[in-house]
């Protein structure tokens, strides 16, 4: 990657949907070589696919809770069935394998305390891999980029 490549990766985080010619504009190219050039930083796995964030409050989805798991078995099957369950949970925003004490930390977005409570008792306490759980509720958000530096 270039300079002009690394500005092309900066503006698009911050605007996935500008179009080619403001795009050349502001990083001193022609609307045909940064299109060019955001073909390859997708074909090159930079770029992924443009998408939508949405205000969580506005659809009601307002709780942070961030969860630590720890499970009962680290055998390679208990695992990943244990991740497939995650990513097939949509309230689970993130998941990380962990070092340390726990295993997974999870980031779980829900309504309100209510339906985490629910989520938690109803479905992560009783998947089989789960040994224990801690969880934090987040009081305010502080700072939140989906921005890499580059």
């Amino acid at each position: 990657m270039d300079e002009v490549d690394r500005q092309i990766v900066r503006i698009m985080q911050e605007d996935g949907g500008i179009s080619s010619a403001a795009l050349g504009e502001r990083v001193g190219a022609s609307a045909a070589s940064c299109w060019r050039r955001i073909r390859n930083l997708e074909s090159d796995g930079v770029l992924g696919p443009v998408v939508r964030l949405v205000n969580r409050d506005a659809i009601g989805k307002g709780l942070d809770v961030v969860c630590q798991v720890r499970i009962k078995s680290h055998e390679r099957g208990a695992r990943e069935e244990f991740e497939a369950w995650v990513m097939a949970r949509e309230e689970i925003m993130e998941c990380l394998s962990m070092s340390g004490e726990w295993d997974y930390q999870l980031r779980v977005v829900v309504a309100d305390v209510g339906a985490y409570e629910a989520f938690l008792m109803r479905k992560l306490l009783n998947h089989a891999a789960v040994a224990s759980t801690a969880s934090h509720f987040a009081l305010k958000r502080i700072k939140y980029t989906t921005a890499v530096p580059v």
